[in-house]
């Protein structure tokens, strides 16, 4: 595993450095037009459902085809170590929109939650500075706004599509706008990878999930919706630049969660936190580099507001991506950014331990070396009592196969890794494991590093204000669950006793 990782970061760099433009919209930062000094640039926010860091060309993948992702890294940075603040839709939208920390964010913790007003969002400070701001599709969510005080959503006024929002912004006034995609988002059309001519033979199956002709089709499906959000952003990209807006237009690539396959979404595992990102500013930032500091979705906030000539918010825990992004530095840039944290609380609501839904809460920190992660409710099972049943693994055929076929030998270990108890610390060396199967808390090899992250685990948590630091973590389990894009299990509870 250790050489297949090398290779594949040797094939990233080639990929960004090595090969020719191909993209209709694929530009050069020199001899720019119509950029004046001091001019304040767009903002296009482009944002994925359900899609893990692996599955782009950019970042090594052989068999998916994104070449309007690659083509943005080629034109300006790759982040590899990119990851969200929690591996679930409603609290890692929350964390982009409000560049603060998922277990910051009270209700907005949770899915199918409200995000409270007081928690202010980047396009609302944008739109207040002079910018035409909007969003199509999914933007915050599934939840509802309202129950927190919002008059609208927090991702901006809502359009049908990009180019009606283009129509409705005046001229010489700067825009910001967030393509939400619902894409690759489960349920897939079966058999669609395949007749798209994806070939089942050429998946790598992640370590953790069965090699069957069921996992590999429901893979191939997953990479069809990933090209089809691929082409979505390149029309996105040809609308700007026939508006002769593509120049001064920061665009960002990215998604909220990981892949809707067991252990990946709502995991702590890199297949739930490791997020896509790839920025492209033709007019500032030098293209063709890959940038390998640890970067987390809370960023995204302040940076914006630095690029518009604002100031984030004291509230903010991110920090701008500006410095790196206009330097002309690869590699490891900032010295600082070596970790990341990530976490998650209640996503949804068919674990009844107490008699209304509860989360199974964790926390992780994520070095070059290790992963290291606290769950808080051991004695709950991760993915509720029916795992047939419990959403917080999307149904999907490779979770009815690994579910039905539990008690064969070939597939026990899979079932256990995705729906068994876990201890209250995992540790994994990514070294020797990088796709995190093999825990290592117990082993006194690792005791040093363990009480390492541990403290630093336990820092982070501190300064985030985060209640599970302080021995307040029911709270999370208390608040409403406010119905909105999913339907609800019949006879739920909606919100705890007080």
């Amino acid at each position: 595993m250790r050489i297949q990782s090398t290779i594949a970061l040797m094939l990233t760099v080639v990929f960004i450095l090595g090969l020719p433009l191909r993209s209709s919209y694929a530009g050069s930062s020199q001899g720019l037009q119509g950029v004046r000094s001091g001019e304040r640039p767009n903002i296009l926010f482009i944002i994925s459902d359900d899609q893990s860091w692996a599955h782009t060309g950019a970042n090594g993948d052989r068999v998916v085809k994104t070449p309007v992702f690659d083509s943005v890294a080629r034109n300006g940075v790759l982040f590899p170590n990119a990851f969200t603040s929690a591996p679930s839709c409603t609290p890692s939208r929350a964390a982009v929109l409000t560049g603060q920390a998922f277990s910051r964010l009270e209700e907005g913790a949770n899915l199918l939650s409200t995000l409270p007003k007081k928690f202010a969002v980047y396009p609302d400070l944008l739109e207040a500075s002079g910018y035409a701001v909007g969003f199509t599709r999914k933007g915050w969510g599934p939840g509802q706004f309202a129950p927190g005080g919002r008059t609208r959503a927090p991702a901006g006024a809502e359009f049908k599509n990009f180019d009606e929002f283009m129509k409705s912004v005046a001229e010489g006034k700067p825009l910001c706008f967030w393509f939400g995609s619902q894409d690759p988002h489960r349920p897939y059309e079966k058999g669609s990878g395949v007749a798209s001519g994806i070939k089942l033979a050429d998946i790598v199956v992640p370590s953790f999930l069965p090699d069957t002709p069921e996992v590999r089709s429901d893979i191939a499906d997953y990479f069809f919706e990933i090209e089809r959000f691929d082409r979505e952003v390149g029309a996105l990209l040809d609308s700007l630049k026939r508006a002769g807006k593509l120049e001064n237009t920061i665009v960002v690539i990215t998604s909220d969660n990981g892949m809707p396959f067991p252990r990946a979404k709502t995991n702590l595992y890199d297949y739930g936190t490791r997020m896509p990102l790839a920025i492209q500013w033709l007019a500032k930032v030098k293209g063709g580099r890959v940038i390998t500091d640890f970067v987390s979705h809370t960023d995204f906030a302040p940076t914006f507001l630095e690029a518009a000539g604002l100031k984030a918010l004291p509230a903010m825990t991110g920090r701008s991506l500006l410095p790196m992004l206009t330097g002309r530095k690869s590699g490891r840039v900032e010295g600082w950014r070596d970790k990341a944290f990530a976490g998650r609380e209640r996503h949804d609501v068919f674990r009844n331990n107490l008699g209304y839904p509860v989360g199974y809460p964790m926390r992780a920190v994520r070095t070059d070396k290790f992963l290291y992660i606290r769950n808080f409710e051991p004695e709950r099972i991760p993915s509720g009592d029916n795992p047939a049943q419990n959403q917080d693994n999307d149904r999907g055929p490779t979770k009815t196969f690994i579910v039905e076929h539990k008690d064969d030998a070939n597939v026990r270990a899979f079932y256990q890794l995705a729906y068994g108890k876990r201890p209250a610390e995992e540790l994994y060396d990514l070294t020797s494991d990088p796709q995190q199967i093999n825990n290592v808390a117990g082993s006194a090899k690792y005791r040093a590093a363990k009480k390492r992250l541990n403290a630093d685990l336990d820092g982070w948590m501190r300064k985030m204000k985060d209640p599970r630091a302080f021995g307040k973590g029911d709270v999370f389990d208390r608040y409403p669950v406010y119905p909105g894009g999913r339907a609800a299990p019949a006879g739920a509870t909606f919100a705890a006793p007080r």
